[in-house]
């Protein structure tokens, strides 16, 4: 008997149908599995096969072939258990046949029949929405996951003695009465003295009927979001700096501060989530994707509701900041998609994994390419960067006792090309002693006032047109939107021509410049607005 469950896998962040084909013919005993299975799909036939002895039902001694279609395509995982044992069970006259239509399965399991739970789910719920497969049954850890798709119905397994329990119900649903005593189905034993013994053997076992899940999308975002308990008002002094990454958050430009030690850099950094704008739906599901594909969903909330702030330590391989593996996972750049990726001490990173950040910074993806296929990952993140002037950290005082050469071999690792993708670069001074004393700062939420009216206006000019911040615009928006009297025009030509600019950095002040003017309200850009931006560029050109 032949019987086909749809599951799905995962290829980069997309998910995809596979067709589990589980035929039972005569034969000698035996189990295959085909359709270029890595060895934790081959390992299902033990799982597959204990987990439904151990549940009460009998495994056929017969000889049973699986086929994972479309067979071209590497599967890897133990997600296609649930389905396979599905098929079996099927296949055994377990289930009926109409619990494999229309309906998607995942799930690995346990030896006693229990389901745990898979990365990657939400999705293949979406890949199995797209192909009409409205029913879904995944581990029960992963229903509020799966649920968080609109237009299907998810059911949360436990066990596959609830998954045999549902389909039961439904079977006796559907019949009027039971079958009486003259029924071939039931023989009264001697036993039997009361009629109560009678009808505990001819009234069949009523089994519970899963219920499905539903979650409150709005429900999550109140529970999840993020409490800070850093602020902006804690940071003494600096104001320039500041500055700069309230500008940074409001058109989500990259930015680099270069500073001694103890100025407040890092301090600054993690304060950066307090004054950025919550995330909508669409960028919260599109992170949520990432971080279930990775197995990094929280348990208790398993909706991505706050911006992500990633802080990899400057020995992170180029591998864990890509992403990669024999099963390629996703790395740092990913998993800070659409929120902060912080590098802390910039010149201590291996100079070749910081060189494979040019490309995602530019295109907003990393391609991932192994033995087994090219993974493309999301990486749309805003690069925040540290780092000291010199090995010591005090160039330019009387404190710094650091060679010219060695200042130049340290400054070395951070090449040119990935400087001129940095938008912003920020000195940061050390702190004097009125400033430390002084009353308590500028809050984080009055920053984020100014921010969040700046974002309004970008939302609104960018509607329709595919991107929502000033950073991500193209030429011929930059060109459409940052437009310069001759005045403007004069003076970023001077600027041109004395910093000896990159068409990029010409770009970038452009953008940076209509930030700028959006935090003051402004529709036009004016020649302060583009003075400001033209000084943020300046710190490649004083110490490169």
């Amino acid at each position: 008997m032949l019987a086909t469950v749809t599951s799905g896998a995962v290829i980069g962040i997309d998910g995809y149908i596979i067709e589990v084909e589980v035929d039972i013919a005569q034969g000698l005993p035996a189990f295959d599995i085909v359709g270029l299975p890595d060895s934790a799909v081959k390992e299902s036939r033990d799982r597959v096969r204990t987990a439904i002895r151990n549940t009460g039902h009998m495994f056929p001694v017969k000889r049973i072939t699986v086929n994972l279609a479309p067979a071209d395509i590497r599967k890897s995982g133990p997600a296609f258990d649930l389905p396979i044992a599905v098929g079996i069970l099927i296949g055994t006259k377990v289930l009926p046949q109409e619990a494999a239509e229309g309906t998607f399965y995942t799930g690995e399991l346990s030896l006693d029949g229990a389901l745990r739970p898979v990365s990657g789910v939400l999705p293949m719920i979406l890949a199995a929405r797209d192909n009409g497969r409205n029913t879904c049954f995944v581990p029960a850890a992963n229903a509020e996951e799966a649920a968080l798709v609109a237009g299907v119905t998810v059911y949360p397994v436990k066990s596959i003695e609830d998954l045999v329990g549902h389909f039961d119900s439904q079977h006796f649903d559907s019949h009027a009465e039971p079958p009486g005593l003259n029924s071939d189905l039931y023989t009264i034993p001697p036993s039997a003295q009361t009629n109560e013994d009678i009808d505990s053997i001819t009234q069949p076992k009523r089994t519970k009927r899963l219920s499905p899940v539903k979650v409150d999308i709005q429900a999550l975002f109140s529970q999840n979001t993020a409490t800070h308990i850093a602020d902006f008002s804690d940071v003494k002094g600096q104001p320039g700096v500041k500055r700069a990454l309230e500008v940074s958050a409001a058109g989500y430009h990259n930015m680099l501060m270069v500073g001694p030690p103890g100025a407040g850099k890092t301090m600054l950094a993690t304060r950066m989530p307090t004054i950025m704008p919550d995330l909508d739906f669409e960028e919260s599901i599109d992170i949520t994707k990432v971080y279930s594909i990775a197995g990094l969903l929280d348990s208790k909330c398993q909706l991505v509701t706050n911006r992500p702030f990633r802080a990899p330590h400057h020995t992170a391989s180029l591998m864990s900041l890509t992403g990669g593996g024999n099963v390629p996972k996703p790395g740092e750049i990913s998993l800070a998609h659409n929120g902060v990726l912080f590098l802390d001490e910039l010149t201590e990173f291996q100079k070749k994994t910081l060189e494979v950040l040019r490309q995602p910074l530019e295109d907003g993806t990393v391609t991932v390419s192994r033995a087994g296929g090219t993974y493309t990952y999301p990486s749309a993140f805003l690069l925040l960067a540290s780092m000291n002037p010199c090995p010591c950290g005090h160039y330019g005082t009387s404190k710094c006792r650091c060679a010219q050469y060695e200042v130049d071999r340290y400054l070395s690792r951070v090449s040119g090309p990935l400087l001129d993708r940095l938008d912003i670069q920020c000195e940061v001074a050390s702190v004097d002693y009125d400033s430390l004393s002084g009353a308590k700062a500028e809050t984080s939420a009055e920053i984020r006032k100014r921010v969040l009216a700046a974002r309004r206006l970008q939302e609104g000019r960018f509607a329709g047109e595919g991107i929502k911040v000033n950073a991500h615009m193209s030429a011929a928006q930059i060109d459409k939107y940052c437009q310069l009297g001759t005045g403007e025009k004069q003076l970023l030509q001077q600027a041109f021509d004395r910093m000896n600019l990159s068409a990029r950095a010409y770009h970038k002040i452009l953008k940076i410049a209509r930030t700028i003017a959006d935090l003051a309200g402004e529709e036009n850009i004016s020649a302060m607005h583009l003075t400001e931006a033209i000084s943020y560029r300046g710190l490649d050109r004083k110490y490169w």
